[in-house]
């Protein structure tokens, strides 16, 4: 059996974290806190050792997103599909083409977009449907700001709106809660 500096070839620094790993992976067993660890290591090794009962719910992919990575999403949900030139065109204030092929490339190492070949061109679109991806944020809007109550949510969409429902508007919303209803119900 060799030790650790031998596996390692006394590369690492017993007190960084690739070294508290290469320990537990040897051993078999739980960290040693008794090393000197970085700042917010310890919390977040804690952290990751809690059940899953207990963790934050998963916030939706497009929440990790930078400004433009967000826009061309926006885009890709709205049009349903576009090339890179289409997609500079919605673009407020528009990098170059390499640019936006830059975004679309991390965008499909995420595994967020795909594309289909249109002759020389390449068509992307999103990998998730809309309705999918706006049911998985809007479930995240409603658990995070409205403390996972549906009715504050509605009452909050109803005063943004300054709702003026006519009473066929407020028939299918009847309609539509009826039917949730059932649905609920249904799977209890």
């Amino acid at each position: 059996m060799h030790s650790l500096d031998e596996l390692v070839g006394g590369r690492l620094d017993p007190s960084c974290a690739a070294w508290q790993l290469l320990k537990v992976a040897k051993s078999g067993g739980a960290l040693d806190f008794s090393w000197p660890l970085l700042k917010y290591q310890h919390s977040v090794t804690v952290h990751t050792l809690r059940s899953k009962a207990t963790a934050m719910p998963q916030r939706p992919p497009v929440e990790d997103l930078s400004r433009r990575e967000r826009q061309v999403m926006e885009i890709l949900h709205r049009r349903g599909e576009s090339t890179v030139t289409e997609i500079m065109q919605s673009l407020p204030d528009p990098p170059s083409y390499s640019a936006v092929r830059s975004i679309l490339r991390i965008l499909g190492e995420k595994k967020l977009i795909s594309h289909r070949e249109d002759g020389p061109r390449y068509v992307y679109l999103t990998a998730r449907p809309t309705d999918k991806a706006r049911d998985d944020v809007l479930a995240h809007v409603v658990r995070t700001y409205f403390a996972g109550s549906t009715e504050q949510a509605v009452t909050a969409l109803l005063r943004l709106s300054d709702a003026d429902l006519d009473e066929a508007e407020i028939g299918r919303l009847r309609e539509k809660i009826r039917r949730a209803r059932r649905n609920e119900s249904g799977r209890s």
